[in-house]
């Protein structure tokens, strides 16, 4: 099935599925098998063709994705650390998509380029112990529509969103607010201004207790710019990028 524009839906908490144009999946930082904020027919997805991971924390990346990647064959872009972390649990090198901040590949009718992001970060594994410290990344996806998606990840507010608003023109953003660990409204708002979307889609924020941003606060430190909307999707809710 394919789709007439980019869809985003919302999983849960910081989990994305993206159908492209042409009706291939990419999963963004997939947290689903033991994920209470994702409805129950979503946990356990039987496609995918690309799986993109900002960073290795629990909450972004599944302890059952090296299961998913075998059963759906999809590729995977990450950070450095995280792609030889998959391969040392038996994801073939070969399903891996080699690349670092800065640079950009062709796939699935996508540019894809990954971008810096300001979190420290390390691999969380299931026996409770972690590895692989690292830094985080975003990405720029970029649609044969004209959607332009920029993927934020877990990061914090920096100047060189400019750079990225010059260079690929964003039209939907997908930025945290939870603050604590992330931005906090705040400054994903000054990061709408920075990077001149004229779309937000927060995440990251009211699954945990620390995560007190709200898409509410959000709007208010926008009000001065109209043209920005927030949309603030419930897990399973779809929003159709190409129509905005």
């Amino acid at each position: 099935m394919t789709s007439a524009s980019t869809q985003l839906q919302l999983l849960g908490h910081a989990s994305f599925r993206i159908t492209t144009p042409e009706g291939r999946v990419i999963l963004l930082d997939p947290w689903l098998s033991n994920n209470p904020y994702v409805p129950a027919e979503l946990c356990h997805p039987e496609r995918a063709d690309l799986i993109l991971l900002t960073h290795g924390h629990d909450d972004h990346m599944d302890a059952d994705l090296p299961a998913l990647l075998a059963r759906t064959g999809a590729k995977v872009a990450a950070p450095a650390p995280v792609r030889f972390y998959l391969q040392e649990q038996g994801v073939p090198a070969a399903q891996c998509e080699a690349m670092n901040v800065g640079g950009s590949i062709d796939l699935l009718n996508v540019r894809l380029t990954m971008t810096v992001a300001h979190h420290a970060a390390h691999v969380d594994r299931p026996d409770g112990t972690t590895s692989h410290q690292h830094e985080g990344v975003g990405f720029i996806l970029r649609f044969s529509d004209g959607t332009v998606l920029y993927a934020a990840g877990d990061t914090a507010l920096f100047g060189d969103m400019r750079l990225l608003a010059e260079l690929y023109q964003p039209t939907v953003a997908l930025l945290p607010i939870g603050d604590r660990y992330t931005m906090g409204p705040l400054e994903a708002a000054h990061a709408a201004r920075l990077l001149g979307v004229r779309h937000v889609v927060p995440f990251h924020y009211g699954t945990f207790p620390s995560l007190v941003g709200t898409p509410e606060q959000l709007r208010q430190h926008l009000a001065a710019e109209a043209a920005v909307t927030v949309h603030p999707l419930q897990p399973g809710e779809t929003l159709t990028l190409g129509e905005l």
